[in-house]
This record gives C-alpha cells, sequence and structure tokens, in this order.
C-alpha cells in the first residue's frame, strides 16, 4: 500500500520523530529496523471475538481476504503464543476481568486492537449498565477499527496500522508506550 493511501500519517511521523529526538546509534538503529520488520510481518493474533465482529474476523482468514499474505496466519488461542488481542465485540463487565487476566498472560511486547463499536465505545449497548464503554477501560488499545461490524478490509487495514506502529518502535533502549494502571475487578 502506498504512503499517501494511509489516513493518519501525521500520527506516525509524530511517533517517529518523538523516537529519534534523543539520536540513534547506527548499529542499534540498523538492528532495530531489522528487527521490528521482522515482528511487524509476523504478528498472531489472539482473537477474542464475543459477538458479530467476531464472524467478521473469522471472513478475514478465509480465501477471499486471506490475512496470510500480511503475515497474521497464525491465529492462537493461547495468550501466550499471540502477540496481539483482537478484542472483537461487546465486553460486559462479567467477562473483563477474563479478558484482562488474557492480557497480562500475553508476553511483551504486547498489543491490542479494538474492533468494532461495542469494543470502541460500547456501541449501542453503551447505556446498558452491564456493558464496558470501551474496552480501554481495562486494557491500552494501540488501534481502534470502528464499524457495526467493520468490513474485513478495515480490519486488515487496521491490522496494517498497528504493523505500521510496530516498524517504528525502539526494541533496543526504552519502552515505547506507557501503560496507565486499569482498575482492578478483583477488589469491586
Amino acid at each position: 500500500m502506498k504512503y499517501e493511501d494511509f489516513k493518519d500519517n501525521e500520527y506516525i511521523e509524530q511517533l517517529v520523530k518523538k523516537l529519534h529526538e534523543g539520536g540513534v546509534n547506527v548499529v542499534v538503529g540498523s538492528l532495530d529496523e531489522a528487527i521490528n520488520w521482522g515482528r511487524s510481518n509476523s504478528l498472531w493474533p489472539l482473537t477474542f471475538a464475543t459477538s458479530c465482529c467476531g464472524i467478521e474476523f473469522m471472513s478475514l482468514g478465509a480465501a477471499r481476504y486471506d490475512m496470510a499474505r500480511f503475515g497474521f496466519e497464525v491465529a492462537r488461542a493461547s495468550p501466550r503464543q499471540a502477540d496481539f488481542i483482537m478484542v472483537a465485540g461487546t465486553i460486559v463487565h462479567k467477562m473483563a476481568p477474563v479478558l484482562k487476566r488474557l492480557y497480562d498472560q500475553m508476553a511483551e511486547p504486547k498489543y491490542v486492537i479494538a474492533v468494532g463499536g461495542c469494543a470502541v465505545s460500547g456501541g449501542p449497548f453503551k447505556n446498558s449498565y452491564h456493558v464496558l464503554k470501551g474496552v480501554e477501560e481495562i486494557l491500552p488499545v494501540d488501534v481502534y477499527i470502528p464499524g457495526c461490524p467493520p468490513r474485513p478490509e478495515a480490519m486488515l487495514y487496521g491490522m496494517m496500522q498497528l504493523q505500521r506502529k510496530i516498524k517504528v518502535e525502539k526494541f533496543f533502549g526504552g519502552v515505547n508506550r506507557q501503560e496507565k494502571k486499569p482498575k482492578d475487578f478483583d477488589e469491586e
């Protein structure tokens, strides 16, 4: 995909500028680029699908959309083998501790993609007492994919945005994002 076709290039450019402000050693910078190229082109998703967005995610693995072309082909059911969690669907308060536990079991670096209106903002159920008003209440979200449900093309675009974000990270020397402390569901 051409650079001009992406919608929010400014965000990525600002992230690159911020990461490289202090100066980068040539050897470490080249090693960063090689490692991040490999990491970004072999991302394994952990699917957490609770409703209709999960069906759209399943269509990504079929022949028409074929997410294997982009390096996402190994969808895992174990959090210990996944690189990012794709939260697709409505998250109720009873399911939130389970989702948080799965996220905590993932190895670092780990990423989160919120798929669909329900995971992004609560969707049509946002005024319900039992639904989270977005998965960012419990997890730090890296990419948002809006829609109800989003088309498979939108999901591929969001996954490609995650690839772009990973390609500009510093693998050596520092943490790229600061996780805020989410509320603990065990205390309630």
